[in-house]
């Protein structure tokens, strides 16, 4: 197949651990460009990968040497970057959430269908091998009527950069619940066959990080964008219980409390068994078999890694025009469940949708 030229929008982080090493291993993709806002860090991957370092998105839109993009930027720029380079007739991988806000990933979902051009969220836990022996245990009826998941994604003091852009909500949209649980979330409804959401109700909690000066830590990531004269106004926990055409869920989520344990894995409970799956990581299925309780543990199996996988699809869908499991279509879902808990948070009350 033909070669297909990508920029990186973004090279903090997400870029330089998730997105640049798969494309650079990919046989099929040449990286032409890489661009942030902060030119030390695109000169720096234009140094190490090949490829132009530039500063300003906009001035790619128009690149004949660009066929698509990896969007690796924070939460507020994720719709207006999307949606310029599918306008320009670029294809996007954008990292996740979608967006900030739900009527943004409303619009770059609209922008998607209209402009034909593939859009997919890195929603990178659909590609998990994990996952989706989970996923296929689910369809094969191994756990018979799955009728409750529930989820925990819980640390001890981990609320990211301190007073900078993760603790401002007019830049994230949101903390735990957005940063954390979106993959928590997503990869319930995935398991499930995408079950339709009915009903929302949830509590998010801003309380340990407020008091920013005097909020003692074990880590810190993203410690680079920590201002303690900055903007705290975001959930450091969330819990909440959601009504579906299918499974019920519930799930409780902290980047910060006062429990010195961390908890991180999805029950999926059924009539016929249930599986506990622990987040990045293998599972154990329960079941009764001869009158016996049964207890297998599923640890066996090639993991490989997920943002190698993840990439390597994007390419793929680039090169075929094939839709993959993490399209907007199949994804929005989840932007929309969790603007329904922020909501119900909000109001007090139990949001149907």
């Amino acid at each position: 197949m033909k070669k297909i030229n990508v920029a990186v929008i973004g090279c903090g982080n997400i870029a330089k651990g998730a997105h640049i090493p798969p494309y650079a291993e990919n046989p099929n993709v040449n990286i032409t460009y890489f661009c942030d806002i902060i030119p030390e860090r695109a000169d720096e991957m234009a140094k190490e990968y090949g490829g132009t370092a530039v500063y300003d998105h906009k001035e790619l839109l128009h690149k004949e040497d660009i066929d698509a993009v990896s969007v690796c930027t924070h939460n507020d720029s994720h719709a207006p970057i999307s949606i310029d380079f599918m306008r320009a007739g670029k294809d996007v991988l954008c990292e996740k959430p979608a967006a900030r806000t739900l009527p943004e990933a409303l619009e770059m979902q609209k922008v998607a269908r209209e402009t034909g051009q593939i859009l997919n969220i890195g929603v990178v836990n659909r590609f998990g091998v994990y996952n989706n022996a989970v996923k296929k245990m689910i369809e094969d009826g191994d756990l018979g009527e799955v009728f409750h998941v529930y989820a925990s994604f819980r640390a001890h003091r981990s609320i990211p950069g301190l007073g900078g852009d993760f603790t401002t909500k007019a830049k994230s949209g949101g903390g735990a619940l957005i940063d954390w649980g979106v993959h928590y979330l997503d990869l319930i409804l995935y398991c499930c066959g995408e079950p339709e959401v009915k009903t929302a109700s949830g509590q998010a909690f801003s309380k340990l990080g407020v008091d920013m000066k005097n909020y003692a830590y074990e880590k810190m990531w993203a410690d680079r964008t920590m201002n303690l004269d900055g903007t705290y106004d975001v959930d450091d926990s969330v819990t909440g219980i959601v009504r579906t055409t299918g499974p019920t869920i519930s799930f409780n989520g902290a980047w910060a409390q006062n429990i010195g344990k961390t908890e991180s894995f999805i029950d999926f409970m059924g009539t016929k068994g249930g599986i506990r799956l622990n987040y990045c990581g293998d599972f154990t299925y329960y079941t009764a078999r001869d009158g016996k309780l049964v207890e297998e543990i599923i640890d066996d199996l090639d993991a490989g890694n997920f943002y190698f996988k993840e990439v390597d699809s994007f390419v793929e869908c680039v090169q075929t025009r094939q839709l993959n499991q993490a399209h907007i279509d199949r994804t929005i879902a989840a932007s929309k469940l969790m603007d329904a808990i922020y909501r119900s948070s909000d109001a007090g009350k139990e949001i149907t949708l």
